[in-house]
């Protein structure tokens, strides 16, 4: 028997999928949310950081302070095995946050529950029908049928196999336990290397002091373990014994196993992020070795490239192409994610080669400018889209300045809680007759003094004016007389509405 009919099916309530029906709720979408899991309930020590560009996006949708009240502020920006310190970078976010998956996904849900957005757990996703109209969603016995599918349904994505798109890329060549379980002896904490690889020990909770990770004294330990061959199969707790006692000579007493999964270096892209009604975004696009953090804060960000898009495309403000562009955008900036992580397991493989070229890049890594411009790169700061124009914002993600306007003080991220576009002038109102776009853009004049300061390029000059999309990135620069306005509101906004 058929379900109710939506504008936007989501497959997957993790932090891609969850991002993505907030952005779409905001949009004013009819979007429902399945996961195959019964609960939001999953392994607490999966990942844990969220980068400061993700930090960004959730201040620009005025949820930000929901996560740092529950997380560790941290210099999470790292390459291979060197931290990387962005506290001299300009932005109000320059440092990372430490916070475990289970705590984001379950402010995420709460913040789309606030929405109003239906998330169904215990729903799985066993094939689909795709037609000019929208796609036939299977789930069991019964359907859904939406306008579009969005495939956030991790690496092994059944919409992504469903939907015949290639995944290529490179097999692993390392894996790594990753568990959490009682031990009668504490091991030292921390993270450790030896002639087995990187392990590590850790609790789930914890705090930073004076830069340092301080744990608690009790509690489950999480277990991070590099594996001498590539395992295969679902890992269990004597998998882990052993491990235990191949790289430290002991079990230390482990037992009580309270979550064990395994993780590996392989490398894969989906070779389009769209086909037709489907698209893609997260895991079930690409995946990765989780050096750096980069993986769940990549996915939150093809979320919030992907949703006004498609929110503009679904209530028909905009033509269905507007979609190609998030393949075009986001595609490009996931494979350099691919290429950064390749590097990262190369750089730690045991060999007395690899550990001087690891020195080599410490060295490199340690003076400012590299420092700043991978800090920017591993913080996702210095994203920047191929959008054309001659400004040097255009593309990039617009800085946060404080504003004056007529009504008072202003923050440029605050302008975009309501995920609407934003035609901010500096000092130069008139000559442009927004009402063309007025039900899906926003008019804001004010006033902003201080210098214009981008990571990695530094000092910028200020335009006249500035068209900043609901992501937070500049679709346009320069001058509000200039005819080329105009053309960048159809491009990204929809033809002007007439009568």
């Amino acid at each position: 028997m058929p379900e109710r009919d939506v504008d936007v099916l989501i497959v997957g309530a993790g932090p891609t999928g969850l991002m993505l029906a907030g952005e779409l709720a905001l949009a004013g979408v009819d979007v429902a949310v399945v996961e195959r899991r019964d609960t939001q309930a999953l392994a607490g020590l999966r990942a844990g950081g969220l980068q400061a560009r993700t930090l960004e996006v959730l201040d620009q949708r005025g949820i930000a302070g929901r996560f740092m009240a529950e997380g560790q502020v941290v210099q999470t920006a790292g390459f291979g095995f060197n931290r990387l310190d962005i506290s001299d970078v300009p932005t109000r976010f320059n440092h990372g946050l430490g916070l475990w998956q289970s705590h984001i996904e379950r402010l995420l849900a709460g913040w789309v529950q606030e929405l109003g957005v239906q998330v169904q757990y215990g729903r799985e996703v066993t094939g689909f029908r795709q037609g000019d109209a929208g796609v036939t969603i299977s789930l069991g016995d019964t359907a859904i049928r939406a306008r579009y599918l969005v495939g956030c349904d991790g690496g092994r994505s059944v919409v992504r196999k469903a939907a015949g798109i290639v995944f290529s890329g490179w097999d692993a060549t390392t894996s790594s336990l990753l568990a959490e379980v009682e031990m009668t002896e504490t091991p030292e904490l921390g993270v450790h290397r030896s002639d087995h690889g990187l392990y590590s020990f850790g609790r789930a909770n914890y705090e930073i002091r004076d830069g340092a990770v301080v744990y608690a004294d009790t509690g489950p330990i999480g277990v991070m373990l590099t594996e001498p061959q590539v395992g295969q199969g679902e890992p269990t707790l004597d998998d882990l014994r052993r491990l235990l006692i191949t790289v430290c000579g002991t079990d230390f007493g482990a037992h009580g196993l309270t979550r064990i999964s395994r993780f590996t270096d392989m490398c894969r892209q989906a070779e389009t992020y769209r086909q037709g009604r489907v698209l893609l975004a997260g895991d079930a696009a690409h995946v990765h070795s989780p050096h750096g953090g980069q993986g769940l804060n990549t996915g939150v960000q093809d979320a919030v490239n992907l949703g006004w898009k498609l929110g503009l495309v679904v209530k028909g403000a905009a033509p269905d192409s507007l979609l190609d562009s998030y393949h075009a955008e986001r595609h490009p900036v996931a494979a350099r994610v691919i290429q950064g992580t390749m590097a990262q397991v190369a750089l730690g493989r045991p060999d007395a080669r690899t550990q001087a070229l690891r020195g080599i890049v410490a060295d490199l890594l340690s003076m400012d400018e590299p420092r700043r411009a991978y800090g920017a790169r591993q913080s996702g700061l210095d994203i920047r889209y191929a959008l054309g124009g001659t400004h040097p914002l255009v593309g990039r993600r617009m800085p946060d300045l404080d504003l004056m306007t007529d009504d008072g003080p202003e923050r440029v991220f605050a302008m975009l809680h309501a995920a609407l576009p934003v035609l901010l002038t500096l000092g130069a109102p008139g000559g442009f007759d927004i009402r063309p776009w007025a039900d899906r853009v926003r008019l804001a004049e004010a006033r902003y003094d201080g210098p214009w300061e981008l990571p990695v390029i530094g000092a910028v000059a200020a335009p006249a004016a500035i068209l900043i999309r609901p992501d937070g990135h500049v679709a346009w620069a320069g001058e509000v007389q200039t005819p080329d306005l105009g053309e960048s509101l159809t491009m990204w906004f929809g033809p002007p509405a007439t009568g």
